[in-house]
């Protein structure tokens, strides 16, 4: 019999923790709330509780919610065909748009639901009321254009308005979506769209960034000619122009097939103004497949129902980072990261304010991000530990010429973290006194395994214990738990975010789906993240299983040896890869960024760097090389994709490279391994 996962224990109090919860938070937030309504003792015994027994736990947990049913469900969780099909909710109906919009109409009509700020200054805001009225417009103009119950449409827009209004009136609709990365190339664009089998996509005329156009519509365009199922173009007027600012040229139309957003949408005040009929949704209707990239053939499409991923978002929100009604959530994304689903959905199902912002984060100065963080009161702000890096560069200025008072919780996600830029975001933009909620799950969970409550202290870096509700446990190969050693970061009973298996569902796919996660170990979801739990209970990710070095035959983790060099004064960011070696079986290369003031020869960086990770892992990790790199291969989202740095150095084909917001790193790192040789 498997082994279940044991509850975390902490330290109190805890000397290496900067962060501690002040007792005002531990009596008032919406954790202590939601242990205070299941009436158990503390957060160890709601956990373990959970783990035990999860549909207690979500059923306990959505009753805190109070989220908005269509119907109530006659039971939590039915387990009739095993964990790895878990059904949720059987009996209800729910569906999250409705849920999102129309109690907070209600409840706070006049209240702010969503802030928006575009690169160029324009501002926008909605009140719930308004949004109600909006996504209602929304819906009846898409049902127009042929979308409904079923209709698959792809939405490729940055971080608009209409972003929101797309996602909420489609789900009124009952129709499903693929969210797709605005930054993405025309072939990335296809290969999503027909695999999917779209039948619309709604795209933009274009959008700025770096104050520049971004040419979206004539993008969409070449994409759609490779995906014949599309035959509805629906297109947001954001640049407001006849013809391309910059180019000077036409925005492409097509008459028969290309529609304007705004025209198609009915008068407010009309009968067709409050939008179609809202169908009653089983609430494990599929309403969003997200693609992921893969190391080898097509991205995964991971399939979200409305009674699954919203759900969880709205949990996580609620009961890991503690936002409330009234708050308000400004995380750094765009909708084809799956951050950009879970913010609308979580942040409007518990009635906070959703902070969104068009552009890059450092134009067209490095003081952007903290500036819309101070002009759309953020109380919530989310950043990647890349990004952190990128800026702490600039130093504190930026951020303290700023009034971030508003702010009261700090979050993250994307990449391990180095106490360098931990601490800096923590003093910086935290004043020492916010806490940092290291988040870390998946778009196949729809948000987090571990993460950082506000009731318990918070050490650098760390994790201080699983989401609520997560049964997250570390196990060696045979699943025996371990404590103080890396293992595989595994679950050990279902949740309701968890996708339903991988688009569209036939047999083949359902058999990858069950690779993928379930096959490793008997009723275990196996998430392919090294991690560590030690006996205070904190929790650290080591980097994914697949980036796994293994030297000699002893696995090192790719993050341990980043953070080594990351250490170095000139070193801004590392990527750890594993190279073949005829005597090790694998050595170690570290490719790394160094800062631009940086005055270092590359003999001496190779030295000195490989002299801190011998400090900190011992010999037998020594690198076979240290190489400087202009850059390091990441997806917009700030992830480093050391798989493709791998290959880049070694000359192979990458695998899926769509997600690269920067692709020409990956030609600068195959240049530097050529001059190597």
């Amino acid at each position: 019999m498997a082994p279940t996962a044991s509850a975390p224990t902490f330290a109190r109090p805890d000397a290496e923790a900067p962060w501690r919860p002040p007792p005002e938070l531990v009596e008032t937030s919406r954790l202590s709330g939601l242990i205070g309504a299941a009436g158990v003792a503390d957060l160890e015994a709601l956990q373990a509780r959970a783990v035990a027994d999860p549909a207690w736990f979500w059923g306990a947990s959505v009753a805190d919610l109070a989220l908005e049913w269509q119907r109530p469900y006659a039971a939590a969780l039915d387990l009739a065909r095993g964990p790895e099909f878990a059904r949720w909710w059987p009996g209800g109906a729910f569906n999250h748009a409705i849920a999102s919009t129309e109690p907070w109409a209600r409840r706070d009509p006049d209240g702010e639901a969503v802030a928006w700020e575009g690169e160029d200054g324009e501002l926008r805001r909605l009140t719930h009321a308004e949004l109600d009225r909006e996504v209602r417009r929304a819906a009846s103009m898409l049902a127009a254009n042929g979308i409904g119950t079923g209709s698959r449409v792809g939405i490729l827009l940055p971080m608009l308005v209409e972003t929101v209004l797309a996602v909420l009136a489609l789900g009124r609709l009952g129709a499903v979506f693929t969210p797709i990365f605005s930054g993405y190339a025309a072939p990335a664009i296809a290969t999503r769209l027909r695999a999917f089998e779209a039948t619309h996509l709604i795209t933009a005329d274009g959008f700025r960034r770096r104050g520049s156009i971004v040419p979206l519509k004539a993008t969409a365009d070449a994409a759609v000619s490779e995906a014949p199922t599309v035959g509805r173009v629906i297109v947001v007027r954001r640049l407001n122009a006849a013809v391309s600012p910059e180019a000077g040229e036409p925005i492409p139309w097509d008459e028969l097939r290309d529609r304007w957003w705004d025209a198609g949408l009915p008068e407010t005040g009309s009968a067709e103004a409050d939008g179609p009929a809202v169908p009653v949704t089983d609430p494990e209707s599929p309403y969003m497949v997200i693609y992921t990239s893969g190391t080898t053939g097509l991205p995964k499409g991971t399939v979200h129902v409305h009674g699954g991923f919203p759900i969880k978002a709205a949990d996580d929100l609620a009961h890991t980072f503690d936002l409330r009604a009234g708050d308000g959530l400004f995380w750094f994304t765009d909708l084809g990261w799956m951050m950009g689903p879970w913010a609308i959905s979580g942040a409007l199902l518990l009635g906070a304010r959703l902070v969104l912002y068009e552009g890059a984060p450092d134009f067209p100065d490095p003081s952007r991000l903290w500036a819309v963080a101070e002009r759309l009161r953020a109380t919530h702000l989310g950043v990647s530990p890349t990004l952190v890096r990128a800026l702490l560069v600039h130093g504190a200025e930026p951020v303290r010429s700023h009034d971030l008072s508003a702010l009261r919780v700090l979050g993250s996600t994307g990449e391990p973290w180095n106490a360098e830029a931990w601490t800096w975001y923590f003093e910086t933009a935290g004043r020492g006194r916010l806490p940092i909620v290291n988040y870390s799950g998946g778009t196949e969970i729809s948000g987090g395994i571990l993460g950082c409550n506000v009731l318990r202290p918070i050490r650098p870096s760390s994790f201080n214990g699983p989401c609520p509700g997560m049964a997250a446990d570390v196990v060696d190969a045979d699943g025996r738990t371990l404590v103080g050693a890396v293992g595989e970061l595994a679950l050990r009973a279902p949740w309701p975010g968890m996708t339903r298996g991988f688009w569209p569902g036939a047999p083949d796919d359902d058999e990858r789906y069950l690779e993928t996660y379930w096959r490793r170990l008997p009723k275990t979801w196996v998430h392919g993240d090294w991690a560590v739990r030690d006996r205070d209970g904190f929790w650290y990710l080591q980097g994914r299983s697949d980036d796994t070095l293994k030297v000699a035959g002893k696995r090192v983790g790719p993050a341990e040896v980043e953070a080594a060099a990351v250490a170095h004064p000139a070193v801004i960011e590392a990527a750890a890869i594993g190279v073949p070696d005829a005597l090790k079986g694998e050595s170690i290369v570290v490719l790394c960024v160094v800062r631009r003031d940086a005055e270092i020869v590359p003999a001496d960086l190779e030295t000195e760097v490989s002299a801190l990770v011998v400090r900190e892992l011992g010999k037998p990790s020594r690198p076979a090389a240290v190489v400087q790199v202009a850059d390091l291969p990441r997806t917009r989202s700030g992830k480093i994709m050391r798989r493709v740095a791998r290959a880049a150095w070694l000359g192979r084909d990458a695998g899926d490279v769509s997600a690269l917001e920067n692709p020409a790193a990956v030609e600068s790192i195959a240049a530097v391994a050529r001059v190597r040789g």
